[in-house]
């Protein structure tokens, strides 16, 4: 679950930075307009991750190996 939700807040945040750089929504373009059912199932989807991405913040015990803080 922690995987498929980093994968989807990847692509959620380079839609974001196209949608900042060239004003281009790519997931709109490729899944028919932001009001498409399949491109707001797919924000949906992507603001879920995010919000599961966030309490990967507070599980120290779980986060992936990139997380965890290393003494130097």
């Amino acid at each position: 679950m922690d995987t498929l939700s980093l994968i989807l807040i990847v692509v959620g945040a380079l839609n974001w930075g196209l949608i900042g750089i060239f004003q281009f929504d790519l997931v709109a373009a490729v899944f028919g307009g932001m009001s498409g059912v399949v491109s707001r199932i797919i924000y949906t989807l992507v603001g879920l991750a995010g919000i599961w991405g966030f309490t990967m913040l507070f599980r120290k015990h779980t986060r992936p190996d990139f997380m965890h803080e290393h003494d130097a």
